[in-house]
């Protein structure tokens, strides 16, 4: 086995230092277990890709590499450095997923509609696998259960305690080393390396944890899981959700045995079944779908901005200094941790930064930086694509709101300085101008879009003197976000 620890890789962004010691750490014990298991394995700690093949063909002159393909397609680049050192690279299929290529663009070739339809091949997945399924019919008689899915917990609720793994020697190797060579290394940030504000490390690098991880989630989260799955509160930074996405995207564990011990869970009656379906749907449906549209797609997402958004990120997504209390708290747990959740991504982080005009591309490197989980097949879909509607590849709509969607579903207003009722004047929530001014800004674009008649119509209701103190408060929160005063 051949493996290169490519320290320049490490370069590229400011990432969060929890995301390289992740992802380091669970290179060596990924060696180490190699090694252990008996396998021959060739480690090199080097710059670049580049000077690890060269070594490793100085001592194994025209060898064949065998190498799965990368989650989000394309290989022409190790193609050629290993071509150049002097070997030959076979790329098979990755068999980390569920759904192969050849499979994703044969269910493609078969429709008769435009773009991507998630829940069309969420569907299709669910006949090709047979999960939760019942002589052609989906358990319980619905492919979903979102309306079930969409509570907030009482005031007395408290999810458990989400797992956390004490570092081992290795980690703690690789952490000293990230914090040695990239604090304070990054001119991309306006602060440099120190960005981020990280709690010890807790996430899993061993396949004994992630499967700790999992067994956790199935016993003491999943049942919450469904009905709070997009609900946010400040003292439950976790909810009840999974916390796999970084073993799933390292490899720590496959999608089908996620799956299956969700499944099982049902089937023992310890979980219910919009829970299960719901976190079937994240794995099974948005996962897969999002690897191949990537895979297909990045070529035209890569330099998306359909909107023609271009203010340039404001400094409080790296510092979190902003008196907006969801802002400033989902913002505090990326710095700490390298995560939110999903709600927390799009509803709040996606939905401030496609309001405020943000260019998306700009968005997508602080994503891709910023979170322990984040890959280009990952992030660039539903960020490009999804959270800033830069592209209409996969989304027919954008996804912003004002402060009702933050409200409802969360408890921040409710100690947040501004005033969640109000649109304009002093203290008025920044999401209410944002997003008036938005669909104001975008009237050419979005006003002919089917499933926007409906916030037209309400927008077509405000006089002129109404829009333009709109856009007066709306100038007003940009101008203090550059003054990092909002």
């Amino acid at each position: 086995m051949l493996l290169i620890e490519a320290r320049s890789f490490a370069e590229r962004l400011p990432y969060h230092p929890h995301k390289l010691v992740l992802v380091f750490s669970a290179m060596r014990h990924f060696r180490d277990e190699l090694r252990e298991g008996g396998r021959e394995v060739r480690y090199y700690q080097v710059e670049t890709f580049e000077d690890g093949l060269t070594a490793y063909f100085e001592e194994y002159p025209h060898d064949d590499l065998t190498l799965m393909r990368p989650a989000g397609g394309g290989s022409e680049r190790l193609q050629k450095l290993v071509a150049d050192a002097g070997g030959h690279l076979n790329v098979v299929e990755n068999d980390r997923f569920r759904c192969s290529q050849a499979q994703f663009d044969e269910w493609d070739a078969d429709r008769d509609a435009d773009g991507y339809r998630h829940e069309d091949f969420y569907r299709y997945m669910r006949r090709e696998t047979g999960y939760l399924m019942d002589d052609g019919e989906p358990v319980g008689g619905e492919w979903n259960y979102d309306e079930d899915n969409r509570e907030t917990p009482p005031a007395e609720w408290s999810p458990p305690e989400p797992p956390a793994f004490e570092p081992d020697e290795t980690t703690r190797e690789v952490g000293e080393w990230v914090t040695d060579r990239f604090d304070g290394g990054y001119d991309e940030a306006p602060y440099g390396g120190s960005w981020a504000d990280p709690e010890p490390f807790r996430w899993p690098v061993t396949r004994e944890q992630a499967l700790d991880v999992l067994e956790d989630f199935c016993q003491n989260r999943l049942t919450d899981f469904g009905p709070y799955q997009d609900a946010m509160r400040r003292d439950a930074w976790a909810m009840s959700h999974s916390l796999l996405s970084t073993s799933l995207n390292l490899g720590l564990l496959h999608p089908s045995e996620v799956i299956e011990r969700a499944i099982e869970a049902y089937e023992r009656e310890s979980a219910p079944l919009n829970s299960v379906e719901g976190f079937v749907r994240q794995v099974l449906g948005w996962r897969e779908f999002m690897r191949h549209v990537y895979r297909r797609e990045q070529d035209r997402l890569a330099g998306a901005n359909q909107l023609d958004a271009t203010e340039p990120l404001p400094d409080f997504f790296w510092t979190g200094e902003t008196d907006m209390a969801c802002l400033a708290d989902v913002i505090d747990g990326v710095r700490r941790r390298g995560y939110s959740h999903h709600i927390e991504r799009l509803m709040v982080l996606s939905n401030v930064a496609t309001t405020f005009g943000v260019d998306p591309q700009v968005l997508n490197r602080w994503f891709h930086a910023a979170y322990v989980d984040a890959f280009h097949w990952v992030t660039t879909p539903n960020v490009v694509g999804m959270g800033t509607f830069a592209s209409d590849v996969l989304s027919t709509k954008p996804y912003t709101a004002t402060s009702n969607y933050v409200d409802r579903m969360s408890d921040y207003c409710g100690t947040c300085p501004y005033y969640k009722t109000k649109t304009t004047g002093e203290n008025a929530c920044p999401f209410n101008a944002l997003y008036w001014d938005f669909l104001g800004r975008n009237e050419d674009r979005l006003r002919s879009n089917h499933r926007m008649g409906l916030v037209y119509s309400h927008w077509d209701d405000k006089d002129e003197r109404e829009r333009d103190a709109i856009r007066d408060r709306a100038t007003a929160i940009r101008r203090a976000a550059r003054k990092n005063e909002l």
